[in-house]
């Protein structure tokens, strides 16, 4: 017999497993010697009074041996059969990649990037001296942004998709049993690359092909089908379909289309900035204590408000982590967030973003479709001259900020290429300096204390998402116009972040499938 149960408990004992047993047979009136498991399925933090406690749903075996939290997927070969191009080898083309496989189509992707081993020395470069490879760099290169930009699994796209199935999928690659129980779920940017190596591993054995270095350059196309396309300007691949999975920051993907004729549509997005507060400070606010429980994680934080009928929130927020440099060309500044597993850095980032739309890229509608692209682009140049030309961020203390004064001094950062001083008061456009100061006191509101001197803007974060959509038929998932192109996941513009991303990735490939199945039926 086994029994579904909910159990609130002190951080204390969230790691004492005769004390859940102990619990569980006082609740279920059992005697505590036909308890041979409890097994925790959903783990959740309460600290909304002044003790933070662990909210827990279990599953009690009684006299019964516990099932397993997922049953892995059997992958099988896939060497000679149909094959299938995918463009970009981030969340989205890693987990199409998978379900084609499932399928019994033979995925043959193209990465404009290195291998996740030979991306760290890109990344090294950008972070120690500036240096920006355009081809591989922390948007690019394989596992795309989301290898490198934390990891964290909590997505609101649980009616998109089988959220439990692509964590399930993270395990089976080696992610830690943990993300299928936690309420926002996360592997750490130092585990994923090995997570992204397994998943290679995997659709190379079942005879699928990983090309980096690989940056596709052309699309072939005849009487508006797609049948392949042109890598770095000389090598042709042909197959029955291809799906781009770019990602956001593939603005040469975007042009290219454009040139070929292929529609595109502008779209919302938000900009803004990265604000860092010290950790400590951030668990004293949430937890309601000086000093974190420590069997307590790094406190974190989700804030939203309505500021001039725009939207301003948090974004991306990274407890116990780091700044990095997301530029994808030398001379743009781009600033991202991320954490290793254990969340142990001093200090505590988020994105602070406005979404913007098509009334405040007004003196860019000259670029047509490419307009909020245009004023996403102007915002990432200005930081990088006000950064003195390097990767170094333009940075301003948050109270400084709002009464619109240069900080003389700044507090410690974790952006390791360092900070100076400048007035983003002046400097960023101004509907989006006043949704970030009006919104700053609302949150300080929410969260006393999140207004301090201790805490700093650096600029720019601007690729929240892409400010192109890359229109699909809703059914089909193909594109309204090119037979046999299947735009998918956050370049395409319709996801967000690595769960959603890999949703859309099974989904589209799903409908490839359906597409193939079609012609040669």
């Amino acid at each position: 017999m086994k029994k579904e149960i909910e159990l609130t408990i002190p951080p204390d004992y969230i790691f004492d497993y005769e004390y859940l047993r102990e619990k569980s047979s006082r609740i279920l009136k059992v005697n505590l010697e036909e308890i041979t498991s409890v097994q925790i399925i959903k783990k959740s933090i309460d600290a909304r009074k002044i003790n933070p406690v662990y909210k827990l749903k279990i599953i009690v075996y009684v006299n019964e041996e516990p099932q397993a939290l997922f049953n892995p997927i059997k992958f099988n070969t896939v060497k000679n059969n149909r094959k299938v191009i995918i463009v970009g080898f981030g969340p989205a083309g890693m987990f199409a990649a998978l379900k084609l496989i499932e399928l019994g189509i033979r995925p043959i992707i193209l990465e404009r990037g290195k291998d996740v081993r030979s991306r760290r020395r890109d990344l090294r470069a950008i972070q120690r001296h500036g240096i920006v490879n355009p081809d591989s760099n922390y948007c690019f290169g394989e596992g795309g942004a989301g290898t490198y930009s934390d990891g964290k699994l909590y997505t609101r796209s649980t009616k998109r998709g089988d959220v439990k199935r692509i964590l399930s999928i993270l395990v089976q690659h080696g992610a830690k049993e943990e993300i299928l129980i936690d309420s926002h779920p996360h592997i750490g940017s130092n585990k994923l690359p090995h997570v992204v190596f397994n998943i290679r591993e995997t659709i190379l054995n079942c005879g699928g092909e990983v090309h980096f270095n690989s940056r596709v350059t052309d699309l072939i196309i005849e009487n508006k089908k797609i049948i392949g396309v042109i890598v770095n300007n000389d090598v042709e691949y042909i197959g029955d379909a291809v799906i781009l999975a770019v990602g956001h920051s593939a603005r040469d993907i975007y042009y290219l289309l454009h040139q070929k004729g292929i529609k595109l549509e502008s779209k919302p997005f938000a900009v803004g900035v990265r604000i860092e507060h010290p950790q400590s400070l951030i668990d004293e606010i949430q937890y309601h204590s000086k000093i974190r429980h420590p069997n307590l994680p790094a406190a974190s934080y989700n804030l939203a408000c309505q500021v001039d009928e725009h939207g301003v929130y948090s974004f991306c927020m990274c407890p116990g982590g780091i700044i990095i440099p997301a530029s994808t060309s030398p001379e743009e500044l781009v600033l991202n967030g991320m954490s290793v597993s254990r969340r142990d850095s001093p200090f505590a980032n988020s994105g602070l973003v406005v979404s913007v739309d098509e009334r405040d890229w007004e003196e860019y509608k000259s670029f047509g479709v490419f307009a909020g692209l245009e004023f996403q682009k102007e915002i990432e140049r200005t930081a990088f001259e006000f950064g003195g030309r390097t990767q170094r961020a333009p940075a301003q203390r948050v109270t400084d900020f709002i009464n619109k004064k240069l900080s003389s001094t700044l507090p410690s950062t974790s952006y390791i290429p360092g900070v100076k001083s400048a007035p983003l008061h002046e400097i960023l456009p101004l509907n989006i300096v006043n949704g970030i100061r009006k919104a700053l006191k609302i949150f300080d509101k929410k969260m006393k204390g999140y207004i301090t001197e201790e805490a700093q803007l650096l600029a720019a974060e601007t690729r929240t998402s892409s400010p192109i959509r890359i229109p699909r038929n809703s059914e089909s998932l193909m594109h309204i116009e090119i037979e046999g192109l299947f735009p998918c996941g956050e370049g395409a513009g319709y996801a967000g972040g690595i769960v959603s991303s890999a949703i859309d990735g099974e989904k589209t490939a799903e409908a490839c499938v359906k597409f193939i199945e079609n012609i040669y039926s």
